[in-house]
């Protein structure tokens, strides 16, 4: 497997144990909905928050969440849709961004609430 796949896995399952030491409860990771991947969809109170991780080894090229690109975003948020609407869920929904930093010296996550809305 190449590298940054392995990074990118590391920080799925950092966000994962982030989310669960916060209150979340994981409902899905890697839901996938035609060509669109949710990476963490998960459960706090009455929200759903599908949750993009964004894994980088150094923020010398700009932060993690600024590689989400607007077509990446159209995908989530239908893919959200339908997650909600095959399950008929009854909840508010939130687009959050993990973005993790992880290189041989330190370990960085930031939990960005409600990192984009439905509308943009």
């Amino acid at each position: 497997m190449a590298q940054h796949n392995d990074l990118g896995n590391l920080g799925e399952t950092l966000a994962n144990e982030y989310l669960i030491k916060q209150g979340y409860t994981i409902l899905d990771k890697n839901w996938r909905y035609l060509k669109a991947e949710i990476d963490i969809i998960a459960l706090k109170e009455n929200t759903l928050a599908i949750v993009e991780v964004k894994t980088r080894s150094t923020d010398f090229f700009g932060s993690p969440e600024e590689f989400i690109t607007k077509s990446k975003i159209k995908m989530l948020i239908t893919a959200a849709d339908a997650y909600v609407q095959k399950r008929n869920l009854n909840v508010d929904v939130r687009f959050d961004v993990i973005a993790i930093v992880k290189n041989k010296k330190e370990t960085t996550i930031e939990h960005i609430k409600e990192a984009f809305l439905a509308f943009e």
